[in-house]
């Protein structure tokens, strides 16, 4: 690290638990993260803000003017502008170290599998069931770390799905593919705006400690925010051996 980076991430260099080696893994990670909407918008600012040294940012979609309600990352002149270039530009003014590739379309399936293969952690921020399968059985073939997050209404969830340890559950494990599944979008139901932060804020915390190897992740547990009331609520998950996605 040069000068100007031990200054910039002095605050986490200070703590014990990361220290230079920490910060260092920090640095090195490349991240994956699939969605710049909610989830993904506080996600991408905080490993950002923290020195991550390369994101990619995949996201088809344009700004919407009613995404500004929590989307972040997005400014009132984005609106009609891809996500992914938009969430870049901001991120590009966050912190001008750290490497950013958009990606503004959604993934094939090959396309898919072959950025997941080429970072170290995944960051499933996408609103529908397709994408999230498709993200998950992409991990367990290539045995990446998978941070998943979810918000709709009131409620959030967020999980670690470490496919590098032969015993993680994996979110198919947890959410088996029943292809009959109803979209559940906030566009249609709604969503509380800091929610989203809360969740994606979180989900960036468990990148973090995995890049940093620091910690206990949320493998092998699901966390659950009813934001309505602030009530935290933690299960334990175990690997289904009967799971189409990991099991063997």
């Amino acid at each position: 690290m040069n000068d100007e980076e031990l200054l910039r991430y002095s605050r986490h260099i200070l703590l014990d638990e990361i220290g230079v080696a920490g910060q260092q893994g920090i640095l090195d990670a490349h991240i994956l993260i699939v969605g710049a909407g909610g989830l993904g918008s506080a996600a991408a600012m905080y490993l950002a803000a923290s020195g991550v040294g390369h994101l990619s940012i995949c996201d088809g979609d344009t700004v919407d003017r009613s995404n500004l309600q929590r989307q972040i990352i997005h400014r009132n002149d984005a609106v009609g502008r891809n996500k992914a270039i938009s969430a870049a530009d901001t991120l590009a003014n966050l912190n001008p170290a750290v490497s950013v590739t958009p990606v503004t379309e959604y993934l094939s399936a090959q396309a898919l599998e072959h950025a997941v293969a080429s970072h170290h952690i995944v960051i499933d921020a996408s609103d529908n069931f397709r994408t999230r399968y498709e993200i998950n059985r992409a991990c367990v073939r290539h045995r990446k770390a998978l941070v998943s997050g979810a918000a709709i209404r009131f409620s959030g969830q967020i999980s670690v799905f470490d496919l590098r340890h032969p015993d993680s559950p994996c979110y198919q494990c947890l959410f088996p593919d029943t292809s009959a599944d109803e979209e559940t979008s906030c566009a249609q139901n709604g969503v509380f705006s800091p929610l989203v932060g809360i969740i994606g804020a979180t989900q960036a915390a468990e990148a973090l400690k995995l890049a940093a190897d620091i910690g206990t992740t949320l493998k092998g547990r699901l966390l659950m925010l009813d934001a309505l009331d602030m009530r935290w609520r933690s299960i334990d998950l175990q690997r289904d051996p009967q799971c189409a996605a990991c099991g063997i």
